[in-house]
Order: C-alpha cells, then structure tokens, then sequence
C-alpha cells in the first residue's frame, strides 16, 4: 500500500489523489499511475485503469494480468472493479472505503459477483486511515 500511496502523487493538480500501482506474481512493479481524470481529459483515467493498461504492455500477452496484484489507495468504482476482472488480476488490495461509489462491496460488489468468470482475492481498509487522509486534505478545501 506504501506505493500506492506514493503513486497518488502522481495525480494531476485538479485530480482526486489515488494512486494504484499494479505487481507481478513475484512483487515486482509493473507499473504505478495516479488519477489523471481532470489532467487529460478523460473520463477513463482512473489510477487503477491507467495503471493496468502500462502493466498490460509490460506483462503477459498483452491484455491477461493473471497472477499480478492491484493495489490502490481507494475501492475502485464500478469501471474500475470491471477492468480489473477483465484484466485478470489476481489480487486486489485497497485503502479506505468508498461509500458513494465503491463497487468492491460499498454500493456493488463487481468482483466477487456470481456472473462473473473471473474471480478476484480482495483485502479492503490496508492503511484506510492514511488513504482517507488525501481525500480529506483534497476536498476540504471545497467544502468549506
């Protein structure tokens, strides 16, 4: 989780800060990216889709991650939770909850849907403290 949380620096100035970083099998980094959404943009450039698709150029046969791990600072959202299932991700770890959004167990439960071929081993709330922190020093100033 300590990449992941070094990765939400990676983040655009105007970006929620959430960084995702994504491990082989043996724990070695493929690649670590942080939300560029309002940077580029885009509406897909999510840390965890960002991050998969620089790993998916790095490991495998292009597009199968099987055997790697996701770590990220937040429970991915719905598109999130679907790329990394269709990625093949092995493992999913994440920091703090979301319960607006998150589609990991809050509000939907993508990945360990009965419907879905792939299956996925989650560890939620690693470092939840720390996690929330950067949402909270990042919207603080806007709800005030």
């Amino acid at each position: 989780m300590g990449l992941a949380l070094e990765a939400a620096g990676l983040s655009g100035p105007d970006d929620v800060p959430v960084g995702a970083v994504v491990l082989d099998p043996d724990g070695v980094v493929l690649a670590q990216a942080g939300n560029r959404r309002e940077q580029l943009g885009d509406p897909t450039a999510h840390a965890e889709v960002l991050a998969i698709r620089e790993a998916a150029t790095r490991f495998g046969d292009g597009w199968r991650l099987g055997g790697c791990t996701l770590a990220v600072t937040l429970e991915p959202c719905a598109m999130c939770a679907g790329a990394l299932v269709s990625a093949r991700i092995e493992h999913l770890v994440f920091g703090a909850y979301e319960p607006k959004t998150g589609a990991v167990g809050s509000v939907w439960d993508v990945v360990r849907d009965p419907r879905v071929t792939h299956r996925v081993t989650v560890r939620g709330g690693i470092r939840a403290d720390e996690c929330g922190a950067l949402l909270t020093e990042f919207f603080a100033p806007h709800r005030s």
